[in-house]
C-alpha cells in the first residue's frame, strides 16, 4: 500500500465520522424542536395546521380498515402520508402527537444523509460535509421535520428521485441506467402520493434538458423508464379513484378549490378556503332542481365548478391575475415569512438560515448549470414550485423542500471556496528545508 493510500484512508474515515456526527446532531436538533413546538400548542388542541387534522382523520380510517374518506370527500388527499401515519393509530384513537412528529424527524434525518450523498456524488467529500451541515441546521428543514405535514416525507423522496435520476443520467452501462431510472421512477411515484404538486415537475424539467443539453437519447431513455415505473406506482390510486368517482383522477379533487383559492375575486395570495361551503350550497341547490342522473359524483362536479369559476374570472381579469402572481412570487421568496402567527420572533432566524443558502445556491446555478444537465436538474425544483405557486396560493412553506436541493449546489460552491482558502493558507506557510 502506497503512502498516499495510507493518508487517504484515515481521511475518508474522518469524513464518514464527521458526517455521522452531523446527521446525529441534526436528528437531536429536530427532536428538541419537536418538544419545543409541542409546548407551544394551546392546551386542548392537537395541531396548529388544519391540514394536520385531515391527515389524522385519514390515517385513523386506514388504521381501522375503513374507507379513505375525509368528511364527504373521497379524493381530498393522496394516500401517501396517511399511510405512513396509520401504524401510529394502531396504538390508540389519539396517539401522542410527538409520536407522529417522530416520523417527520426520521424523514428529516434521512434528508440530511441524502443531501450529503448527492453532494459527494457530484462534488467531493468536503461538499458532502457542507451539504449535511446546511440541511441539518437549516431552519426550514427543521420545521418540515417537526410539523405534521406531508413535506416531511416528501423531502427525502424528492432527493431520492433526483439523486437516482442523476445516477441514471451519468451511467454509461445501459443496465445500470435502466435500474437507477426505474428507482427514480419509484421515488417519483411515491413522492407524488405524498405531495401531488410534484406530478408536473417532469413537464417543467425534461424540455429544458432535451433542448439545452447533450445526450438526448440517454435522457429520453431514463425519463421514459422512470415514467413507466411511476405510472405503475400510481396505478392502484388511479384505479381506486376511477371506481369511486367514475373518471380518471391523477391526484386529488382539490385542484378546483386550490385554483380558486389562488385566482378569484377573493384571492390575496394566501390560503382562505372559506368560500367552499358557499359553492357547495349553490351547487346542491342547483342540482336539486334537475332531473335524471348527473355525471360523476358531487365531489367531482364541485371540483369542476370551482375550477371553471376560477378560469372564467381569470379571463375577465388578466391584470388582476398578473398582479396576484407578483404578490405570490414575493410570498414565496420572502426571507422573513408571511404569517406572524407562525414566525413571530423567529423571523430573523428564518432569514439568517435562508439567505446564505439561496444566495450561494443561485450563484452556484450560474457557475455549475453550464457544465452538465445534472447540476441544472438540482436547481430546477426551487423554480418549478415558484411558478406553480404563482398560480395557486403561495407561502414560504412551499419553497422548503426544494431548498434542500438548492443547498446541495450551495455546498459544492462552499467546498470550492474552502479548498481555495486552505490552499492559500498552505502556500503562505514557511516551507521546511
Amino acid at each position: 500500500m502506497s503512502s498516499n493510500q495510507q493518508v487517504a484512508e484515515p481521511q475518508k474515515r474522518e469524513y464518514v465520522w464527521l458526517l455521522v456526527t452531523i446527521v446525529v446532531l441534526g436528528a437531536l436538533v429536530r427532536l428538541g424542536a419537536a418538544v419545543w413546538w409541542e409546548s407551544r400548542i394551546p392546551e386542548g388542541e392537537r395541531f396548529f395546521f388544519g391540514d394536520s387534522l385531515s391527515y389524522e382523520v385519514l390515517a385513523r380510517h386506514l388504521a381501522r380498515g375503513e374507507d379513505f374518506v375525509y368528511g364527504d370527500a373521497q379524493v381530498a388527499r393522496t394516500p401517501g402520508y396517511p399511510l405512513l401515519l396509520a401504524p401510529v393509530y394502531w396504538l390508540g384513537e389519539q396517539p401522542p402527537t410527538l409520536a407522529l412528529r417522530l416520523i417527520g424527524i426520521v424523514c428529516g434525518t434521512l434528508a440530511i444523509g441524502l443531501a450529503a450523498w448527492i453532494a459527494r456524488m457530484l462534488f467531493d467529500p468536503v461538499a458532502a460535509v457542507f451539504a449535511a451541515l446546511l440541511v441539518a441546521f437549516y431552519p426550514g428543514a427543521i420545521a418540515m421535520s417537526v410539523f405534521i405535514l406531508s413535506e416531511a416525507p416528501f423531502a427525502p423522496l424528492m432527493l431520492l428521485n433526483l439523486g437516482w435520476l442523476i445516477v441514471a443520467l451519468r451511467a454509461e452501462d445501459p443496465s445500470r441506467r435502466m435500474k437507477f431510472a426505474a428507482l427514480s421512477g419509484l421515488a417519483f411515484g411515491l413522492a407524488i402520493l405524498m405531495r401531488p404538486s410534484w406530478l408536473m415537475f417532469p413537464l417543467f424539467a425534461a424540455p429544458i434538458g432535451l433542448l439545452f443539453y447533450p445526450d438526448r437519447k440517454q435522457q429520453l431513455y431514463a425519463y421514459t423508464t422512470a415514467a413507466v415505473v411511476a405510472a405503475l406506482v400510481l396505478t392502484p390510486w388511479w384505479v381506486r379513484n376511477y371506481v369511486v368517482i367514475g373518471k380518471f383522477v391523477p391526484t386529488t379533487l382539490q385542484v378546483g378549490a386550490s385554483l380558486y383559492d389562488g385566482i378569484s375575486p377573493m384571492a390575496t395570495g394566501a390560503s382562505d378556503m372559506s368560500y367552499v361551503p358557499e359553492f357547495k350550497r349553490d351547487l346542491a341547490a342547483e342540482e336539486a332542481t334537475l332531473e335524471g342522473p348527473l355525471p360523476g359524483t358531487f365531489e367531482s362536479r364541485l371540483d369542476d365548478r370551482m375550477k371553471q369559476a376560477s378560469i372564467d374570472w381569470a379571463k375577465q381579469n388578466p391584470g388582476s391575475v398578473i398582479q396576484l402572481a407578483g404578490v405570490k412570487f414575493w410570498r414565496y421568496w420572502n426571507p422573513l415569512g408571511n404569517d406572524p402567527k407562525v414566525i413571530g420572533k423567529m423571523d430573523i432566524v428564518t432569514a439568517l438560515g435562508y439567505l446564505p443558502i439561496v444566495v450561494t445556491g443561485l450563484l452556484a446555478i450560474v457557475l455549475f448549470a453550464r457544465r452538465m444537465w445534472i447540476y441544472c436538474l438540482l436547481a430546477l425544483p426551487i423554480f418549478y414550485f415558484c411558478c406553480l405557486h404563482m398560480v395557486f396560493v403561495s407561502s414560504i412553506r412551499y419553497r422548503q423542500p426544494p431548498m434542500l436541493a438548492l443547498a446541495i449546489l450551495s455546498a459544492g460552491l462552499l467546498a470550492g471556496w474552502w479548498r481555495m482558502y486552505c490552499q492559500r493558507i498552505a502556500t503562505s506557510l514557511p516551507s521546511e528545508n
